[in-house]
């Protein structure tokens, strides 16, 4: 949410901006703005653009003589004040002399504009942002540097900045604090910025920035330290990743409308990836070394709790069920944002897991250090190497997703669902899941892929189901037990990019409440899997058709509907285990050539942002 992106050396920085900032639109954003410092000091050595709308308004826009080999560049995702040209980032002091650009949210920023304004100084925005730049001009210390710090000194919230000051032209100095700041080392000149994706077509040498931990960027090289300025030894590594990967969906090789369209059709290969060496065809069990855990750790846990915002919180609703069925240890889901809300019970001997994509979602990560704080256990299903959840807990499983740009999870998502599905087999071989009920899932889980590839390949069915779908006011998605946390998925996909109402039941409750909204208008897409409840779910589905109300159906290959009137959408069949996931992908299909149909933007949904990095 939001975006940061900067450069010092000796390139022009604009066109090195522009195109990070175009490389972080799918974090989510409302406006975009970038500084340069030009020649000399003073006022006139910052130029600052910025305005509402996209960074292609923003570029087209840039007066013709802005140039600067230093820069800083924003995405903002409007939090304080409406999102028009005067709230946009950067931000400058009353002398403009210095320059912010600033993820996260200040919460003292109300307390800190009324001592401003006493002071004499004129706000020009509403954003909480604006105060950091007039601190910073105020301080009367000697190095850039420590202005930053007498800044950050006063105040209170999550922060990921970086600052220019026309009278320390040869540096950037960056912080973080709750949001996540990258430097990228180049040959004689520097890169910073929020995201990995607006680096890597110029390095993928990189040093991730720690909670607390400020650093100077030159164009030769850099240095972290405390607020205390001591220094910190933060070493840059090079990351694992492929530039292709970030590049435009629709350029070059891939050919595809969107990302999300790109990502949808990798989740075979990502499968792949992900299963590669942690089945144990012969034990019927999994490798995951990662967890740092020993079978004696394993016999002593008592309980899981699965923590995740959005879809990672409904995989985990599914990871919980796995968990149960196949290590019977209790285990359950919770929304990570509500978790320390609440004063949770940390117990010793249950093992908690943090689902995340980015591994720097806000909620989830102060979740971890939350249970970090009061002596739990935490381990990650994170998809990226490095990232702040991954760091903070005590081992994890690595997804091998690669890459997810679009805003709407898909290839993640499956592939946390497969984490989960190797947990779930790693805690029942240590108690009580036989040998062969092990091989019986190992098997299921190295057919995957295969099965994934089959449904991709009748997209053309979905699609045509889903423009009907999409004239559709509102719908209902409805499941039982193992398909409720199905339908809740699709529910949020449906919502998230067609921006159709979509709301999820379980079929069981349909009487209790919802059966009363049923009519010819408002159409249900059931899961019914071949299952010990079909009967019990087909009978849920006549009382929808005895009230006229049209029927979606995502089912298995010889499973009888009774007559029923319904749209049918049948998928292979796996072990009822692993169902779940295979019964997910139609409606990955269903949102996507619904929000296609209604010519909606599928990869920066309105309002919405891949990772939420502020509460």
């Amino acid at each position: 949410m939001c975006g940061i992106v900067g450069y010092i050396g000796a390139q022009q920085a604009p066109p090195i901006l522009l195109e990070g900032l175009s490389r972080l639109e799918h974090r989510g954003y409302d406006s975009a703005g970038l500084v340069v410092r030009a020649n000399g000091r003073g006022p006139r050595a910052l130029k600052v653009a910025k305005r509402a709308g996209r960074v292609r308004d923003l570029a087209d826009g840039l007066p013709k003589r802005f140039a600067g080999t230093a820069g800083i560049g924003h995405t903002r995702w409007a939090t304080h004040g409406p999102a028009n040209d005067v709230n946009a980032h950067p931000h400058t002091d009353a002398a403009q002399r210095v320059a912010v650009v600033h993820n996260g949210i200040i919460d003292n920023a109300a307390a800190l504009r009324d001592k401003l304004t006493a002071d004499g100084v004129e706000l020009v925005s509403d954003t909480d942002t604006e105060v950091i730049a007039h601190l910073i001009g105020q301080s009367e210390a000697d190095t850039l540097e420590g202005k930053v710090r007498d800044a950050l000194s006063v105040i209170d919230g999550t922060w990921g900045l970086a600052v220019l000051h026309a009278d320390f032209p040869d540096r950037i100095v960056v912080a973080r604090n709750g949001s996540p700041l990258i430097v990228g080392v180049g040959d004689k000149e520097m890169y910073v910025a929020s995201d990995l994706a607006a680096l890597v077509r110029h390095t993928t040498t990189v040093a991730m920035l720690d909670d607390g931990e400020l650093a100077t960027v030159t164009a030769n090289g850099f240095t972290t330290f405390r607020h205390d300025l001591t220094a910190t030894s933060k070493a840059a590594s090079r990351v694992d990743v492929d530039p292709a990967s970030y590049e435009d969906a629709t350029e070059n090789q891939w050919g595809h409308a969107s990302y999300m369209h790109k990502e949808m059709l990798e989740q075979p290969a990502a499968a792949e990836r992900m299963l590669r060496g942690r089945l144990d065809e012969r034990f019927g069990a999994a490798h995951l070394g990662g967890l740092n855990m020993e079978p004696r750790e394993f016999r002593a846990i008592r309980r899981v709790k699965i923590l995740g915002c959005g879809s990672a919180y409904y995989v985990g609703q599914m990871g919980a069920g796995l968990i149960e069925d196949l290590a019977r240890i209790p285990a359950d889901a919770e929304a990570a944002s509500e978790f320390r809300y609440r004063n949770p019970i940390i117990e010793p001997d249950t093992l908690y897991v943090a689902v995340s994509q980015s591994g720097e979602t806000i909620d989830s990560l102060l979740a971890v250090q939350e249970i970090r704080r009061k002596g739990g256990r935490v381990i990650g299903l994170v998809n990226v190497v490095g990232s702040a959840i991954a760091r903070e807990c005590d081992g994890g499983i690595y997804l091998h997703a690669g890459p997810e740009v679009a805003v709407a999870s898909t290839k993640a998502l499956t592939n946390m669902f497969l984490g989960f599905a190797l947990l779930a087999i790693q805690l029942g071989r240590v108690r009580d899941l036989s040998i062969a009920d092990g091989k019986r899932l190992v098997t299921a889980l190295a057919a995957l892929p295969g099965q994934i590839e089959q449904i991709l390949a009748k997209e053309e069915e979905y699609a045509e189901v889903a423009r009907t779908l999409a004239e559709a006011p509102s719908l209902f998605f409805i499941g039982r037990v193992r398909g409720f946390p199905v339908a809740r998925e699709g529910a949020q996909k449906f919502k998230e990019i067609s921006y159709r109402h979509a709301e999820a039941y379980q079929t069981s409750e349909l009487k209790h409440g919802p059966l009363a909204l049923i009519e010819p208008a408002l159409p249900t897409v059931a899961i019914v899997p071949a299952d010990d409840l079909t009967e019990r779910n087909v009978g849920a589905l006549h009382e929808i058709a005895a009230r006229r109300g049209p029927l979606v159906v995502v089912t298995h290959e010889g499973v009888d509907l009774g007559g029923v009137a319904a749209t049918r959408l049948d998928v292979p069949r796996s072990e009822p285990e692993l169902d779940p996931i295979l019964m997910t992908l139609p409606l990955q299909l269903l949102a996507y050539h619904a929000a296609l149909h209604l010519g909606h933007d599928i990869d920066k949904p309105r309002n919405l942002a891949k990772s939420v990095t502020v509460e």
